[in-house]
């Protein structure tokens, strides 16, 4: 069948000359390319992108209050000037992926204003990391560090700018909404968080090994823990736990930590690391067993290996870490990653990290149950603790 199709097509025509052949096919070839290079600029158009009502209605209403659209100098950036690239293959590349965006609009999948809200991060995180991995392309070829006047910028800007190029920043790194409205940052850790209960639930603390997903309160006797109230003490969130026992709706656990000499009513996860596992009433502390007893070297601090037995209920424990630690990361890009880039967690050291966060707390919208949670999870992936997994 191919060899057949290859040969008519190749077959010498009885019918019209070479060179009848080679000018139509000439001047097809020119129209086609023209008409292909017309559809190309028609759906690079500020018109094209709001035919559809779902653009028109909310992130062009946006983009009309932004710099980009209006500002003293009269220079505008449209969307294709911030969304599609200028050329070659990128920009081919480009119009294919945008062919799905056509296709969801005819699915009616983000018909309504809510249908768009509750898509909007997922769409904003799918152009933020296209433009990282592009090093904001099209945000270059209007902004380029060689062409700024910092001295014309405002002291902070200024200071924000030269950072960033000495880092090697890229721009969507710190100028997320800048011409539409920021989406709900939390909603995407809040769901996983969900989804984590969910799973919880569903597993029912079968596994040996458990890891909690919130602070819970510790019991020393299962009587008392049947009484509910304060409890003996709590464990923070993210603290792994042997199970011993288990009975109804209660597990008998091992904790496992360091406690130092002189501050016993708290555990620590590491040794001469400020990372909380859990914090114990004054009368708890006589039922810590010691293992071990080491003076810290640089310090001349004593730490002591110990575990605890305690009681605590079985509702949000996990049987794998891996995806709590999961949820942390996203926490973090979440909650972090928004007005600046992020620092890698292994940027710092452990007790670095209480310092540092402690600075930024003003400007995050966590709860303290979150970022206590957000500090155990970048201490236990820092610099000198060799990540979360390396305390499984």
């Amino acid at each position: 069948m191919i060899k057949r199709i290859w040969t008519v097509v190749w077959k010498p025509s009885a019918r019209w000359g070479l060179g009848v052949l080679l000018i139509v096919g000439a001047v097809g070839g020119v129209v086609g390319w023209n008409v292909f290079h017309g559809a190309l600029e028609h759906t690079n158009s500020i018109e094209f992108c709001i035919s559809c009502h779902t653009m028109e209605n909310t992130v062009f209403q946006e983009y009309k209050q932004s710099p980009h659209y209006k500002n003293a100098s009269g220079v505008r950036a449209g969307c294709p000037d911030c969304h599609v690239p200028k050329e070659g293959l990128p920009l081919y590349a480009a119009k294919l992926r945008a062919s799905k965006d056509v296709y969801h609009e005819i699915l009616g999948t983000i018909d309504t204003p809510q249908k768009f809200e509750d898509r909007r991060l997922e769409m904003a995180q799918r152009v933020w990391a296209r433009m990282e991995e592009t090093d904001s392309r099209e945000c270059r070829s209007c902004h380029s560090y060689d062409s700024m006047d910092f001295h014309a910028q405002k002291p902070k800007a200024a200071a924000m700018m030269e950072k960033a190029m000495g880092e090697g920043e890229t721009c969507i790194a710190c100028h997320k909404g800048i011409a539409h409205k920021l989406p709900d940052m939390s909603a995407g850790y809040k769901k996983t968080f969900a989804n984590l209960q969910a799973l919880a639930a569903k597993e029912g603390a079968k596994a040996k090994t458990l890891i909690n997903l919130d602070t819970k309160p510790l019991f020393l006797d299962r009587a008392t823990a049947s009484a509910g109230g304060k409890g003996d003490g709590k464990l923070l969130s993210g603290s792994e736990v042997a199970v011993a026992e288990r009975d109804g709706d209660w597990l008998k656990v091992t904790v496992s930590g360091w406690q130092q000499e002189g501050a016993e009513r708290v555990i620590y996860a590491l040794k001469g690391q400020r990372i909380f596992t859990a914090a114990l009433d004054a009368s708890a502390t006589a039922a810590v067993t010691v293992t071990e007893t080491v003076v810290d070297a640089d310090t001349e601090l004593t730490w002591k290996k110990v575990t605890l037995q305690a009681w605590l209920s079985k509702d949000a424990m996990l049987g794998d870490s891996d995806k709590l630690w999961a949820y942390g990361k996203e926490m973090y890009g979440a909650a972090c990653g928004t007005c600046h880039s992020l620092r890698a967690p292994d940027h710092f050291l452990a007790n670095q990290w209480i310092g540092t966060l402690k600075a930024m707390k003003r400007f995050v919208s966590l709860d303290d149950e979150q970022y206590r949670f957000l500090q155990k999870y970048l201490q236990l992936n820092a610099k000198d603790t060799g990540g979360a997994g390396a305390h499984g």
